[in-house]
């Protein structure tokens, strides 16, 4: 009697799958699909700025001298601000990121239970694209704040009273370029918690 006891144990131990769970409780949960979704708002949101940044020009007619006497025209382009310059790139970056883990969500979406190493990569990559991000949505946000509010202590005068098409570009650019940062974080706690729940 013994000995069919600790064979049955031996077979149980033996059937027992090696990644980690047994197989009354099943696989872990997959949310690769949850993933995929929002990395294709990622693409489109930073597709989206990039664009409605890249467009954004603006020619007026500015007085230098009573009229008609001297009247020059000025632009406003986005490539006349570091920091603009500094969005597009980072939106470009974002663009192709979520493209290449977009890619990658597919090939892993059908498996069972993705591998922590695979979560954990997520999580540090994710980390640092919503870093960049963020860094370039503040730095913009902060030149389109002056552009226009201005300010007085440093005679900084703004400009989106004159520049309004070219404003309005920019703060939908800047808005979309949040919208971005927010997914990215969303994407930190999704696969945060896929790790979590793959360790309970």
């Amino acid at each position: 009697m013994a000995v069919t006891e600790m064979t049955d144990t031996l077979d149980t131990v033996k059937t027992a799958p090696e990644s980690g769970y047994t197989t009354s409780d099943g696989p872990p949960p997959n949310y690769f699909r949850i993933d995929f979704l929002l990395r294709l708002l990622l693409l489109v949101a930073a597709v989206i700025s990039l664009v409605v940044l890249v467009t954004s020009k603006e020619s007026e007619v500015i007085a230098v001298l009573p009229q008609p006497f001297g009247a020059i025209i000025r632009d406003a382009k986005f490539n006349y601000s570091p920091a603009f310059i500094y969005l597009v790139v980072a939106l470009g970056v974002a663009s192709l990121y979520s493209i290449k883990t977009m890619i990658f969500s597919c090939a892993v979406m059908s498996r069972p239970a993705p591998s922590a190493k695979i979560l954990f990569g997520l999580i540090i990559f994710d980390i640092l694209m919503a870093a960049i991000m963020a860094s370039a949505v503040g730095t913009a946000g902060g030149i389109g704040y002056l552009g226009l509010k201005g300010n007085s202590h440093t005679n900084w005068v703004k400009f989106c009273d004159i520049y309004g098409k070219f404003c309005r570009h920019v703060a939908a650019s800047i808005i979309l370029s949040l919208f971005a940062s927010i997914i990215l974080v969303l994407l930190v706690v999704l696969s945060a918690y896929s790790l979590y729940k793959r360790s309970n």
